[in-house]
């Protein structure tokens, strides 16, 4: 079990986590837990975000799943696993009220984590998202609580638009500036997909940073999210699912037809060994 990084440690990563939003182009992946976590260190990446997807998949979960001490005690975990900052994956701040909002962003910020997402998504289908002055007022709350916490965690907005099924790139842009006017240091939109979606996002909240979802297969690349003016850029659950997708294909050549090359692209053994001891 990795022990709790010191507080000067945590100060550090915070440091580090919003000098890499001050200029560039850095790409932020999302383990699900904490051996992911460590194979992505290994790799070079200089942050790491959590994914409420891949972690309540590997609980047996749906995404949105995972009660509030649960994802807390998850937050711990990644946090002391590396070395490097962990934006948190945070939903919709698991309550509907600022008040409720504010409360859970610091049981968040005393996690150790470098940045918190909150999200304007309603968990309901009749009303997915929550009406724009309640929105603000809740992005509002998770600001003065970091204020009030004196951490530097980075609060990242989140307008769910085109994933709760409204894209609409005005309102979109409309939500994304509100939320950065109530003290969001960085914008989100997923599901966003287009060059000419992207740029119209980014010079709309300029000069704030903008954080890309890159979660299916594209032909854009770092580069030219980077030639955009993106920020950084997470792929969500998309790792989760890739290797859940490897899972898929052998476990049913198995059970299917008692085949075992689904077993060709696995990891070595020993080499997982030795990441996992050093």
């Amino acid at each position: 079990m990795h022990t709790a990084p010191s507080p000067e440690a945590i100060r550090a990563r915070r440091a580090a986590f919003r000098q890499l939003h001050a200029s560039g182009c850095f790409l932020i992946p999302n383990p699900w837990d904490v051996g992911s976590a460590r194979y992505l260190a290994s790799l070079g990446f200089q942050a790491l975000a959590t994914t409420s997807s891949g972690a309540a998949w590997a609980g047996g979960m749906p995404d949105g799943g995972m009660a509030l001490a649960q994802v807390l005690e998850h937050l711990r975990q990644m946090v002391a696993t590396t070395g490097l900052p962990i934006n948190a994956d945070f939903e919709k701040g698991f309550a509907d009220e600022p008040e409720g909002v504010a409360r859970h962003v610091r049981e968040a910020i005393d996690t150790g984590i470098a940045g918190v997402s909150i999200e304007d998504s309603t968990g309901n289908a009749g009303a997915p998202q929550f009406e724009l002055a309640l929105a603000i007022e809740r992005m509002r709350a998770a600001r003065a609580a970091i204020d009030a916490s004196g951490q530097d965690v980075l609060l990242i907005g989140r307008a769910e638009n085109f994933f709760v099924g409204r894209p609409d790139l005005a309102d979109t842009i409309a939500r994304l500036q509100a939320y950065a006017e109530a003290g969001a240091d960085c914008l989100y939109t997923p599901g966003i997909t287009t060059r000419q979606q992207i740029r119209a996002v980014v010079q709309a909240v300029a000069p704030k940073p903008v954080n890309v979802l890159m979660g299916r297969p594209s032909e854009l690349t770092l580069a030219d999210l980077a030639a955009l003016g993106v920020r950084r850029v997470s792929v969500g659950g998309a790792l989760a699912r890739a290797a859940w997708g490897g899972l898929q294909r052998a476990a049913r050549l198995l059970a299917e037809q008692g085949r075992f090359d689904g077993f060709e692209d696995a990891a070595d053994h020993h080499a997982l060994n030795q990441l996992m001891a050093g």
